[in-house]
């Protein structure tokens, strides 16, 4: 794949990677490795190995390490460097920086600094596994890994419980059948729910049902890679179109239409794009 050494402003550039196919990386992606004035990145040897597949050379620059170990020292010094007018790459391991990964610190950083921040945009777990999972997509919550413990990984759940959109989670595969467990107890062995594999790679997997009929199967089961697990929303109580007509009337009495809908939209847990068309119905009713 070609890539072209370009003259980056002085900044922070935040590089999304492949999260399994390396083909996957962009060309923009590619030109910000090859020109970039530093390099880090939560996976050093990933990065190198990503940059080796595609002929990019590291010219003489090392690969500083990022990560939740290397403290606030190594945030310091990239801002630093940044600020002296040159420009900084950052990658993740795998996907999009700061999506449950350390690269926040160092965005939020930037961003109080007053340095320039942009971002080359790649792949990712959470939306590639929406797009295959066969759930809703109108609305998602992202829930990041879920607590070790069992007791606290059930609180988070339970506080998820009502969330009005598909849940997603990273998990590790040692634990899935415990998470899938104690969410089916939490938030109702009927949802459906997805389980997600390595996906992108030569064993991708996606594993579709209930979440107790999941919870089963993976009881006892040894999967391997990385794993997104996807949960349908809870069945709400059915709101009638008569209902939501009569409360758009009564919030439109006194609301803005925006305010209104979003009143609306939020009493009911429905998407506000739903409710938004029908207040215009509504408005051409009157007409």
């Amino acid at each position: 794949m070609n890539y072209m050494n370009v003259k980056l402003a002085p900044g922070l550039y935040f590089v999304g990677v492949p999260i399994g196919s390396a083909r996957d990386i962009t060309l923009r992606a590619l030109d910000v490795l090859a020109s970039a004035d530093v390099l880090a990145a939560e996976d050093t040897r990933s990065m190198r190995k990503l940059m080796d597949i595609h002929g990019v050379p590291l010219n003489g620059r090392r690969i500083v390490a990022l990560h939740e170990h290397t403290g606030s020292g190594t945030v310091a010094r990239l801002l630093e460097a940044a600020a002296q007018g040159q420009s900084v790459a950052y990658a993740s391991e795998a996907g999009m920086p700061l999506i449950a990964d350390p690269g926040f610190e160092l965005s939020r950083a930037a961003g109080q600094a007053g340095l320039m921040v942009t971002c080359a945009p790649g792949p990712s777990a959470v939306v590639t596994a929406l797009a295959l999972g066969g759930l809703p997509t109108d609305a998602f919550f992202f829930a990041g890994f879920l607590p070790n413990a069992k007791a606290a990984r059930l609180g988070a759940l339970e506080k998820l419980r009502d969330v009005p959109g598909t849940l997603v989670f990273y998990e590790s595969p040692k634990r899935v059948g415990a998470m899938l467990r104690d969410a089916g107890k939490t938030l109702g062995g009927e949802r459906s729910a997805a389980v997600c594999r390595e996906l992108t790679k030569k064993f991708e997997e996606i594993r579709r049902g209930t979440l107790d009929e999941l919870a089963e199967a993976y009881a006892e089961a040894n999967p391997k890679g990385e794993i997104v697990v996807l949960v349908a929303r809870g069945n709400s109580p059915i709101v009638s179109e008569t209902d939501v007509n009569s409360a758009l009337r009564a919030a439109l009495a006194d609301m803005s239409m925006r305010d209104a809908v979003d009143a609306v939209a939020a009493a009911h847990a429905l998407p506000r794009r739903q409710v938004y068309q029908a207040a215009l119905a509504l408005g051409k009713d009157k007409t």
